[in-house]
């Protein structure tokens, strides 16, 4: 299999996004991620394997200061159950490790599914390697995969 950001690079390419890869140093978390990115918490794009119950997928775009809200999206997605797998079958899924995930490059084009509250803003993501950022226009993103809209987040806690 292809280095993780070459496929990347590959699938933006071919799919005529501009995108900027930037090295960045292990973060704890979320927020220390954003410290170290000098952006917000809100900045940082969580994607979100999701798993349906006929072992398809689906890629869920979260803004990193807010959490997955099960009902909305189980209501936009029009099934009952949905749930985040286990690390090995979201590699499986995407190609992927956990922390890296990014719908660009995935193994497998599943379908988007994204928080209203990216559009407009440029983003930072995965990047599909452990150490590395994305940064992409969250519109062209979004227009690029066909991705469905809507207020599926939460504040969290």
């Amino acid at each position: 299999m292809p280095d993780p950001l070459d496929r990347v690079r590959e699938a933006a390419s071919g799919r005529g996004l501009d995108i900027e890869l930037r090295e960045r140093p292990a973060a704890r978390s979320l927020e220390e991620a954003a410290e170290v990115l000098g952006i917000p918490p809100s900045g940082i794009v969580k994607t979100l394997v999701v798993k349906r119950s006929d072992d398809t997928y689906l890629f869920a775009l979260i803004p990193g200061d807010r959490a997955i809200s099960w009902p909305k999206l189980r209501a936009l997605v029009g099934v009952n159950k949905l749930q985040l797998p286990d690390p090995a079958r979201a590699l499986a899924a995407t190609g992927y490790e956990r922390g890296t995930i990014v719908p660009i490059g995935s193994t497998t084009d599943w379908p988007v599914y994204a928080d209203e509250r990216i559009r407009g803003e440029r983003i930072a993501m995965g990047a599909g390697a452990h150490g590395y950022s994305l940064f992409v226009d969250a519109d062209a993103l979004l227009a690029a995969y066909g991705a469905t809209v809507a207020d599926i987040s939460q504040p969290i806690g």
